[in-house]
């Protein structure tokens, strides 16, 4: 006989974990629908180039901020030596005036009238008063002497107080402008390490093709007549200096890309033209911010081989090559290389020492 039951109903906390379930589910599917879709390589690439420009800003202000550390530290180790040497010429100044005082004691323990009254010999008396009175005169220009070296010796002490301050400003934002550079570029190896190993081959062979680009490009300088200058085309250098600090770039062709570098092992952008300058004989600052009052500021179309040129708000430098080509090193990864102007980025101005 069939059974009439009624079937059994879910209890109330089934229900509620099913319309739960179920309503996870649509959130998760809607969530999938308007998902970010992957970024293509070339998209990867381009937050990499922007991670890596940014880090060679924070590259360069940390280069200045190391550079204003070693001048700081020169001068506070200078006023220090200062202090120490005024210390003892103090030192010696109080020994004289002990001196002074011990012989003034000596001869003139007595009242001056009484020992004239009991001297058995006036004269010889007159003339030991007499040494007395200038040994009361140089006694007061030690004294002047020893106000007069306190006071000096408390300025340079002061002055080496507040330079031990600036100091230790300047160590932090050091700090602060390494660690940020070291930001940008773990950022942008992040980046590279979510491409799969296909887009990470890709973005190497693009990189592999720019260094081919460049010995080609190398081999194909030629050199102007008379000079030692690399040129890559029909244009005059800029300047015997320009010349000569572009020649002696060349040479480093190859030469890895190491933040903070300034040769002759490695560099990075400013640190490369620096020392190449200073192979040419002249000194200029060590960064790109400095470096841009370094010489005259000129438009594209005035350059010439030996001007450097600038990019990116400043954060970057190179030597301009001539037919459009750049000599400088590039970032992270990569060497001294030649390169067009078309893929530096941003152009600011030429500076053509």
């Amino acid at each position: 006989m069939a059974s009439h039951r009624r079937p059994k109903q879910p209890s109330r906390t089934r229900v509620t974990v099913l319309t739960a379930t179920a309503a996870a589910a649509v959130a998760l599917t809607s969530q999938a629908a308007h998902a970010d879709p992957k970024p293509t390589t070339n998209e990867v690439k381009a937050k990499v180039d922007k991670l890596y420009h940014e880090a060679e800003a924070a590259t360069e202000k940390y280069n200045g901020a190391k550079e204003q550390q070693d001048k700081l530290k020169k001068q506070v180790d200078a006023l220090q030596d200062k202090v120490a040497r005024g210390q003892d010429e103090l030192n010696d100044l109080r020994g004289e005036l002990g001196s002074i005082a011990t012989a003034q004691y000596r001869s003139g323990g007595i009242d001056p009238s009484i020992a004239l009254f009991l001297a058995s010999d006036p004269d010889s008396f007159l003339d030991q008063a007499s040494a007395l009175d200038q040994l009361t005169v140089k006694q007061t220009e030690s004294l002047q002497k020893i106000q007069a070296k306190q006071r000096t010796l408390a300025q340079q002490r002061k002055e080496a107080q507040d330079k031990l301050g600036d100091l230790a400003d300047v160590r932090k934002a050091l700090g602060e402008n390494k660690k940020k550079y070291q930001g940008k570029l773990a950022d942008a190896q992040r980046l590279l390490n979510s491409l799969t190993a296909a887009e990470r081959a890709k973005v190497q062979e693009e990189e592999a093709a720019k260094e081919r680009a460049s010995r080609a490009t190398s081999e194909r300088v030629q050199l102007s007549t008379g000079s030692s200058t690399p040129s890559l085309g029909n244009e005059a250098p800029a300047s015997n200096r320009g010349a000569a600090a572009l020649s002696a770039a060349a040479t480093q062709l190859g030469k890895p890309y190491v933040s903070g570098g300034s040769g002759p092992n490695s560099y990075d952008c400013s640190g490369l033209t620096q020392w190449a300058f200073a192979q040419a004989g002249v000194n200029i600052s060590r960064t790109t911010y400095t470096q841009q009052n370094d010489g005259v500021k000129i438009g594209r179309s005035q350059l010439r081989p030996g001007d450097m040129v600038f990019f990116n708000g400043l954060a970057h430098v190179g030597f301009y090559a001539g037919n459009n080509q750049v000599l400088h090193a590039p970032k992270p990864g990569t060497v001294v290389r030649y390169e067009s102007m078309d893929y530096m980025g941003t152009f600011q101005f030429g500076v053509r020492v």
